[in-house]
This record gives structure tokens, C-alpha cells and sequence, in this order.
């Protein structure tokens, strides 16, 4: 069994208003994986997920082949795990 982890990613090009957040929230709760995902003012979207990293990795594989999105640029870091976070959620607007 792989080990869990924990990323931070800020996600940026064409990922606002193409239904990123809920097409990464639907994905992420089907495989297993906990955190959230919002939109910042900027343009980008910024996610912290976590579960294992092959399961990471191929949502952010979904993601880009998404229609209409268009991944520019992913900016991602391993960060601490939240023990207790049971869901995959939308933030903000």
C-alpha cells in the first residue's frame, strides 16, 4: 500500500469558469482523496490534496484533459498531512 501525502498546488492558464473545481471535487471524492479546492482572485485555482501520490498524480492528469481547461503551469509542493480531513471539498466563490 502506498504511503499518503499531502500537496499544495496552485494551478494556473484557462482553469476559471470551465468547472475545474467541481470536475476536480468529483474526481478526487471517486478515488479516495481529501482536501479542497478555490479559485483566487489572480486567475489561478489552488488545491491542497492528499492521499497517495499515483492517485495525486492522476488527477491532476484529469485535469488536463479536461475540455476547456487549459493548464499552463503547475506549481506543487508536498506539505503536512491533516489527519482528520474526511472529505474533498469547493472554497470560496
Amino acid at each position: 500500500m502506498s504511503e499518503k501525502i499531502r500537496k499544495h498546488v496552485i494551478f494556473s492558464g484557462r482553469v476559471q469558469g470551465v468547472g475545474f473545481r467541481w470536475h476536480s471535487k468529483n474526481y478526487a471524492r471517486s478515488v479516495g482523496l481529501t482536501g479542497w479546492v478555490q479559485n483566487l482572485y489572480d486567475g489561478t485555482v489552488e488545491m491542497e490534496v492528499q492521499g497517495t501520490e499515483e492517485k495525486i498524480d492522476g488527477l491532476i492528469a484529469y485535469m488536463g484533459r479536461r475540455t476547456y481547461v487549459e493548464i499552463e503551469n503547475i506549481d506543487a509542493k508536498t506539505i503536512p498531512l491533516e489527519p482528520h480531513e474526511m472529505d474533498f471539498v469547493e472554497k470560496g466563490w
